[in-house]
């Protein structure tokens, strides 16, 4: 192994991105353990789903609640299969592993973890980092001379809006929206469910609909307008196709207005009308369902407003997105528009999407190694057994 090689674990609460970090991407599985009606006596650890006959009804079972990581036992079975022969094939002996975890995550997580990779796993040295960090990092890298970065990270559990200046997040300014992927999911599944058919049980399902269908509206209003018209005036509504299991995996999205195949009788359609974007507007509407929080545009310039003056026009310059929400067609459009409203006049806006919001921190995590400060940012196996957890909140500033 090189000396600079490290096995990168962004541990995700809805996806692990794992991989080396001479790898050209990670390897990304569900972090969940899911079990399916049709074979009741296998669970399917992250992408062993793929193997799953009939994915309907899909019982998932979480690690992480609420954005943290409660669930140690699946966690402990998601990592197993992870770090095995089959997955990645990792061994702790010959590379040092940095694993992310959340803002302000809890003592006790932060102790159990470490102790797991340590004790269990039997790593020689230990990194735990915000995954915000490594994004931070890396965005420095893309953009020589950046002196800040304002990180809004859109995941599964929460928005996290962690403003950074000159590589260091300021704890005040950071902004939490109680609104992600699962959130945006389960409002699709209940709408689906009152308007046209029971499908909230349909989890993996739904959550695919909602990636393959939705989009931000530049003007909701605008848009509503046109989701109430009939026939082919209507150039929002769209059929989704439903998988069989049979002949379709994964369903798609279909104009309804087009000639379709003959066999359509065959195949069950879900019509997908102002659910497209409606659902992706609590992320800047999360009063629509009842969180009385501010949408993202008004907690990026809420988040500035609290940092020191003289950073101001860097942050609003240097705005990056990540996370799986911030793939939605539009989104980045919809952020600068409303952010260039809130921003004083004489500020430039600039938001960055990078080509792959999901995997960003992992690549950090890569472009960290590189840098020759990344040997003393560990904790080496020695340094734990002497001083225990007192060693790594020392040097871990999360």
């Amino acid at each position: 192994m090189q000396s600079n090689t490290a096995f990168i674990l962004d541990n995700g609460g809805y996806s692990a991105k794992a991989g080396l970090s001479t790898d050209e991407e990670p390897r990304i599985i569900p972090n969940c353990i899911m079990k399916a009606k049709s074979e009741r006596r296998r669970p399917f650890v992250g992408d062993q789903v793929n193997d799953c006959r009939d994915a309907s009804g899909l019982f998932y079972i979480l690690p992480f609640q609420k954005g943290y990581l409660i669930n140690w036992d699946v966690q402990k079975n998601v990592w197993d299969y992870l770090f095995s022969k089959e997955c990645c094939n990792v061994n702790f002996n010959d590379v040092p592993l940095v694993v992310t975890e959340p803002y302000f995550n809890f003592p006790s997580i932060q102790e159990a973890m470490t102790e797991i990779f340590f004790e269990e796993y039997e790593c020689q040295s230990l990194l735990r980092i915000n995954a915000g960090d490594l994004c931070c990092y890396q965005y420095i890298q893309d953009n020589v001379g950046a002196l800040c970065c304002l990180l809004v990270d859109c995941g599964y559990s929460f928005t996290h809006i962690v403003p950074y200046i000159k590589g260091k997040k300021l704890k005040q300014g950071i902004r939490r929206i109680d609104v992600g992927g699962k959130v945006l999911t389960n409002h699709l599944k209940e709408i689906i469910s009152y308007r046209q058919l029971h499908v909230m049980d349909e989890t993996y399902v739904m959550n695919q609909a909602k990636e393959d269908a939705c989009f931000v509206s530049q003007n909701f209003y605008q848009d509503m307008e046109v989701a109430k018209k009939r026939g082919a005036e209507n150039t929002i509504a769209r059929d989704y196709v439903l998988p069989d299991y049979t002949t379709i995996r994964r369903g798609y999205v279909r104009d309804p207005n087009a000639n379709s195949e003959g066999d359509i009788g065959e195949q069950q359609l879900l019509r997908l009308n102002n659910e497209r974007f409606a659902v992706p507007e609590l992320l800047f509407n999360p009063s629509d369902v009842g969180i009385s929080q501010m949408g993202i545009p008004e907690a990026i310039a809420n988040s500035i407003s609290v940092c020191p003056p003289e950073t101001h026009p860097h942050l609003y310059n240097n705005i990056l997105l990540v996370g799986g929400c911030t793939q939605f067609r539009g989104f980045r459009e919809r952020v600068e528009s409303e952010v260039r409203t809130l921003a004083p006049d004489e500020f430039d806006v600039r938001v960055t999407l990078p080509s792959n919001p999901v995997t960003y921190a992992w690549h950090g995590g890569c472009s960290l190694t590189k840098d020759k400060e990344f040997k003393s940012m560990f904790i080496t196996r020695e340094e734990y057994e002497e001083e225990g957890h007192t060693a790594c909140s020392e040097k871990f500033d999360i």
